[in-house]
């Protein structure tokens, strides 16, 4: 009998290696798992939610941050870095290196082929643990197609979900718009 060996690693492990790594990896019951890189179509889609999000968000308590600032979801030790992440008043961290947030209010992934199951099954069952977290948006980047998520009395999730350019989300938690138009703005999309 043989068996493959796998390194299990502390999240202080992690954290230690992920702060001197050069490229980001998420962690999860004690693996550790590389990202790849984001296509062009991915980049422009979270450029333009960031852009469209902070326009709006100026004069409000809530700041956005893209993708380089990692989440941890404290219930189930998963660390990940979400595509966009919006925190009203306070942003809430991990550690004194202030680099792990704690307090989403809305949460922002472009899927791809690779992560679009993930980002909607198990991965989106472990955000619902976060208590702040109240609204989450899931973008394709091969076609038009936006997914919102809003939580509701007693802990249920309303689905809404659209593929119009002329549509517009309403991100009531953090008194928002997004336009399709603009999320999509200059976007080549596969024919």
């Amino acid at each position: 009998m043989s068996f493959e060996f796998k390194p299990q690693f502390t999240s202080e492990d992690y954290l230690t290696l992920e702060r001197k790594a050069e490229r980001k990896s998420e962690y999860f019951n004690g693996e550790i798992f590389a990202m790849a890189g984001a296509s062009p179509q991915h980049v422009l889609i979270v450029t333009n939610v960031v852009s469209e999000l902070r326009g709006q968000l100026k004069t409000s308590p809530c700041t956005v941050y893209s993708t380089d600032l990692r989440l941890k979801i404290s219930a189930t030790g998963l660390y990940t870095y979400p595509d966009v992440i919006v925190v009203c008043g306070e942003p809430q961290f991990d550690d004194d290196y202030k680099d792990t947030l704690l307090n989403p209010k809305l949460i922002v992934e472009v899927l791809s082929e690779s992560t679009k199951n993930y980002d909607r099954g198990a991965k989106f069952e472990q955000y619902r643990m976060i208590e702040s977290f109240i609204e989450y948006v899931l973008i394709a980047q091969n076609k038009r197609h936006v997914e919102h998520f809003v939580r509701q009395a007693g802990n249920r999730w309303l689905l809404s979900e659209t593929n119009r350019l002329e549509d517009t989300i309403e991100l009531t938690s953090i008194a928002c718009n997004l336009m399709l138009a603009e999320v999509y703005d200059k976007v080549e999309l596969p024919t």
